[in-house]
């Protein structure tokens, strides 16, 4: 019985001595701000508008080519107007007050708190939390990764509701009566963030 116990310990110590750790580590790469966009697309009645918010930083965590994890800032008093004319003075309003207050609350950012695989090819649901104007809201969205080349790539579409984060102005859930002036609560963000070791 005791030879056996000792096979057992000597067995159990040889796993341990050639299991590597580092197998099962995180490793976080890093976004290539340059590479990457966050896209915003948001519509009234009348139209819709579009244009780009620039990254400042972000990251992907990833486990044997696996997303476990992800993060980006963006730059709101950066944010473009890139539907056509009149992109100055839409750009003015939207960084004012009335939108984004970009002068109280320069970055709005995302971290995400839980990430689950739903197939092999690299699609997941993200759970996190979105942070705009100091107001912060849990946030569900599909993603997707790809390896290629040491480089990940991760895209998604996030759909968002400006009245969570306190952005009403000609919002049809606290003013009646709107018609034709009336602004879609909901906006879409489209991200795409290149990154590597």
């Amino acid at each position: 019985m005791k030879h056996l116990t000792f096979l057992l310990l000597c067995a159990a110590f040889m796993g341990l001595a050639f299991t590597n750790p580092a197998s099962n580590a995180v490793v976080v790469y890093k976004v290539d701000t340059s590479a990457s966009t966050v896209k915003w697309t948001a519509a009234k009645v009348t139209g819709k508008h579009f244009g780009k918010v620039p990254i400042k930083v972000g990251t992907l965590e990833i486990n044997k080519n696996k997303l476990v994890g992800a993060s980006f800032e963006v730059n709101m008093a950066a944010l473009t107007v890139e539907d056509g004319g009149g992109n100055e003075r839409l750009r003015g309003h939207l960084t004012n007050d009335d939108f984004f207050a970009v002068d109280k609350h320069p970055s709005a950012t995302f971290k995400a708190t839980k990430v689950t695989a739903k197939d092999k090819a690299g699609n997941y649901t993200v759970v996190g939390d979105m942070t705009i104007k100091k107001i912060t809201k849990s946030i569900t969205f599909d993603a997707n990764l790809t390896m290629v080349g040491g480089k990940a790539t991760g895209k998604a579409t996030i759909k968002l509701d400006r009245t969570d984060y306190d952005i009403k102005f000609r919002s049809g859930k606290f003013f009646p009566d709107l018609g034709d002036k009336l602004i879609y609560d909901e906006f879409e963000l489209e991200v795409n963030l290149v990154a590597s070791k």
